[in-house]
């Protein structure tokens, strides 16, 4: 299950050293809510490795406007507590996201 991410919490994540995604979504959106499964279990399996977090737009503001969010759902990739060149947007299949973690990984 991936874990929320909140205003409240978000630095302490990202600054923790470990590779980040976070996952940039919102309950009415279609695409973000058939990503959910994909998101969670990628989460589990990458557990240890990668933290994979859910973060709410619409009850949360300060991390999506820090990062420009516009569309949704949107994926950022962390590493050593800074924001990677790897981006996703839109839905993504299992393959493609898992591609992107093992980039993220390897960096």
């Amino acid at each position: 299950m991936a874990l929320t991410i909140t205003d409240a919490n978000a630095q302490e994540i990202i600054a923790s050293g470990k590779p980040v995604i976070i996952d940039f979504w919102a309950t009415w959106c279609g695409p973000c809510v058939a990503m959910g499964p994909i998101v969670d279990d990628l989460a589990a399996e990458y557990e240890g490795k990668v933290v994979i977090g859910k973060y709410n737009v619409d009850e949360e503001s300060d991390l999506s406007t820090e990062y420009r969010i516009m569309s949704i759902p949107t994926f950022l990739f962390f590493k050593d507590g800074k924001k990677v060149d790897i981006r996703l947007a839109g839905s993504q299949s299992r393959e493609t996201f898992k591609a992107k973690i093992e980039e993220l990984l390897a960096l």
